[in-house]
């Protein structure tokens, strides 16, 4: 009789947790981020997640990517299940073309009214349907002043043969690109297979280091003294390293928005709308802003800001005619610059 009772018991017990764990699944969402790219509680800043969480009872699950094409990989190959993500400009178009985003109801996101008109109705969705502008900013080059004493207003100085070892360059495909194309006085998004190839040769003529979020470590501790990256991280790498500085070189350079989008195949798009809603707030805009150094399309959280960084030239700079968006490449220049990548990468 004791078995039966003891049987029964953890049955029961079983079906409790099973019960227990469907309830919290059903009230958690993924949410997919670029890293470092949300105030998350270090060094006495706002825990923006754990804020969410305590004021809503939603559960989330952070993830992080590093590139775009990372992200899109993940979501194709049906890997990555999320409910929010946060995807550059060229790669919401791509998404919104192969129906891998989901409409989203502006009506549970009235912080929308937030949004500044400039950053409403941009080309990869022109109707407003699928986005929500997460940051802004621009690509520019980040240098050490204590060794770099010339001007550096060209991108041709990330081929200087004195500087061979010590620059950093992107390690994805698109921005490398798009750095090797505008300097040879191309468009970043050209279709032109030369002009692709040029840019693959020149990029095979410096002996670049390729990085993403280990140049966060790499310039402010002197392991580089140059490279190529976002102008809100300048800022973030600079608190580390005074001698940093930052420079959008003269042939122009790709100016980028990223947004928060709900993936079609979430089944929590309400939890995931409310987050999104969440984020747009002033106090919590304020925090990711301060904390990630990107220039805000919210202007709640500008009127929030001080004046030294509302003036800034590097945060919010003079658009120039010659500063570009990506945009969503045609399958065929996407696959030629893929196969361009591999044989640059291969001859490091």
């Amino acid at each position: 009789m004791k078995k039966v009772v003891s049987l029964v018991l953890v049955l029961f017990a079983l079906l409790s947790l099973v019960f227990v764990s469907g309830c919290d699944d059903a009230n958690t969402i993924t949410v997919c981020n670029w890293g470092q790219y949300i105030s998350n509680g270090e060094d006495d800043t706002l825990d923006v997640i754990a804020e969410f969480e305590a004021q809503t009872g939603i559960k989330v699950k952070y993830r992080m990517f590093q590139t775009n094409e990372a992200l899109y990989s993940k979501m194709k190959a049906g890997s990555g299940k999320y409910d929010v993500i946060f995807p550059s400009d060229y790669m919401v178009e791509k998404l919104i073309n192969e129906g891998m985003l989901a409409k989203l109801d502006y009506s549970n996101i009235p912080n929308f009214s937030n949004i500044m008109d400039d950053f409403k109705n941009l080309p990869y969705d022109p109707t407003n349907e699928y986005t929500v502008p997460y940051f802004w900013g621009t690509v520019g080059i980040i240098y050490n002043s204590k060794y770099i004493t010339e001007p550096v207003d060209s991108w041709d100085i990330l081929w200087d043969e004195q500087y061979a070892g010590k620059v950093l360059m992107f390690d994805n495909p698109r921005d490398a690109f798009g750095v090797a194309l505008k300097a040879l006085g191309y468009s970043l998004n050209s279709t032109n297979e030369d002009e692709l190839r040029q840019a693959a040769d020149l990029l095979k003529k410096q002996d670049f280091v390729y990085v993403m979020d280990q140049v966060f470590e790499k310039l402010p501790a002197e392991n580089a003294i140059l490279g190529v990256y976002y102008a809100g991280d300048y800022f973030t790498m600079a608190a580390d390293n005074e001698d940093l500085a930052f420079a959008v070189p003269k042939e122009g350079t790709n100016i980028f928005n990223d947004a928060m989008c709900i993936p079609a195949t979430s089944t929590k798009k309400d939890l995931a709308e409310q987050f999104i809603n969440f984020m747009l707030e002033a106090e919590i805009g304020l925090a990711n802003t301060d904390y990630v150094g990107y220039s805000t399309p919210n202007s709640a959280v500008f009127e929030l800001l001080d004046d030294e960084s509302k003036n800034s030239t590097i945060s919010y700079p003079e658009v120039q005619d010659n500063w570009e968006h990506f945009i969503d490449l045609p399958a065929e220049t996407a696959e030629i610059m893929q196969e361009l990548w591999i044989d640059v990468k291969a001859s490091e």
